[in-house]
């Protein structure tokens, strides 16, 4: 079962990210200046995941291979790490897709 881990950083925001039921990383957050819009941001992640449109496939200047998820305002909510392949991106995209939805939440700044 996946689980979004939130933390605050040392700027004092909150970030989340997604790990999957292995632990691995899948998805990251930007910065929010309140607990409240990071737990929001997480909400988002869990409706606007279910959207394939909502996926960008992104390809980096070095020819790794990445993904930003977007609200439907076309915010970036999240992005991924890099992958050396396309097909392990699009697995990535895969792992959000099935994780987000029924993901605990680890507040560790409580």
């Amino acid at each position: 079962m996946g689980k979004f881990v939130i933390t605050k950083d040392s700027k004092g925001e909150f970030r989340f990210k997604l790990n999957a039921g292995n632990g691995e990383t899948i998805l990251v957050s930007e910065g929010y200046t309140t607990k409240a819009n990071c737990e929001n941001g997480i909400e988002s992640v869990r409706t606007n995941s279910q959207h394939d449109e909502r996926f960008e496939k992104k390809t980096s200047t070095n020819g790794k291979h990445y993904f930003n998820l977007k609200a439907t305002n076309g915010q970036v909510i999240g992005n991924s790490e890099m992958y050396e392949s396309a097909a392990s991106r699009d697995g990535g995209i895969a792992s959000v897709k099935n994780n987000a939805p029924s993901a605990t939440i680890d507040d560790k700044t409580v």
